[in-house]
């Protein structure tokens, strides 16, 4: 049924908006074919396509989408399948890749956390050095602690909306 959907959509319009939303996405800091690649991904119906046709959508070599995709399941944007009965992979993009990308940024701030502790201890909390640090590691504890919250606040919120838990 999925694929009666896009069979139907305008193929330029679809390739405009992919374009556009990657484009934002370069803006914002990730680079330009993992971001193809995600909007490509996010825009399809069901989620879920091959390295094949996510090549094919964005006139890209099959290596740029694994360099691709490899960089967008590191970040937890996507993830690898296996088509039963097959060795071909599919990406996939969840309805909660936000949270999951946000959500899994807690082991680097708490890294980060760890750090900053130990160069405020190493410069001073006296020093201006020290103090900076300190300022930068209060706001990432801040951090951590308000994105628990925002998150689940979000999930109650995604709750209400879509009837997803």
């Amino acid at each position: 049924m999925a694929e009666s959907f896009e069979a139907e959509r305008d193929a330029e319009a679809v390739s405009k908006f992919v374009e556009s939303f990657a484009a934002h996405l370069v803006e914002a800091g990730m680079t330009r074919m993992p971001a193809r690649v995600f909007a490509a991904l996010l825009s399809s119906d069901s989620g879920a396509l091959t390295s094949a046709e996510v090549g094919e959508q964005l006139q890209v070599s099959p290596a740029a989408v694994s360099g691709a995709v490899r960089y967008l399941a590191q970040q937890h944007m996507v993830s690898r399948e296996r088509e039963p009965g097959s060795r071909r992979e599919r990406y996939r993009v969840h309805g909660n890749q936000w949270y999951e990308a946000l959500t899994n940024r807690d082991a680097v701030l708490k890294r980060w956390e760890y750090a900053l502790r130990e160069g405020v201890e190493a410069l001073g909390r006296e020093t201006p050095a020290g103090r900076r640090l300190a300022e930068t590691l209060a706001f990432f504890e801040f951090l951590d602690d308000e994105l628990v919250k925002l998150m689940e606040r979000w999930r109650a919120h995604r709750a209400d909306l879509f009837g997803e838990g």
